[in-house]
């Protein structure tokens, strides 16, 4: 069965830091676009990150880009967001997301992780 977990959220006061896992299982990782979202309840999901694990490419949304980095152990099915320089905006569930793909999507992603919340305080 394919089964993705995220974890590494917390309370992080403005400007401190996290770092995100998404660990997957039962999927051929060089296979796979990983992707990171993020919601508030009330409000539609905002895409944050993808990176193609074959070519490492990664990409970001305008909000996080200079601030969050993709990292991995993909030997272990790892994929690693750092995340520095917290903002407030920055509050939301963290999803990772995979898609069996040589592109980055958006928010076409077959497999899903739990969430994990990330909270920042002003």
């Amino acid at each position: 069965e394919v089964q993705l977990q995220a974890s590494g959220g917390g309370l992080v006061q403005t400007g401190g830091s996290l770092r995100l896992s998404c660990a997957a299982s039962g999927l051929t990782f060089d296979d796979y676009a990983i992707g990171w979202l993020r919601q508030v309840p009330g409000k539609e999901r905002e895409w944050v990150a993808c990176t193609v694990i074959r070519d490492g490419s990664t990409y970001y949304a305008d909000s996080v880009k200079g601030r969050f980095t993709f990292s991995g152990d993909y030997t272990k099915n790892t994929v690693y967001l750092q995340m520095n320089s917290l903002k407030p905006e920055d509050t939301a569930v963290y999803y990772c997301a995979a898609e069996e793909s040589t592109w980055c999507v958006g928010f076409d992603y077959e497999y899903w992780g739990q969430g994990t919340l990330v909270t920042v305080s002003s």
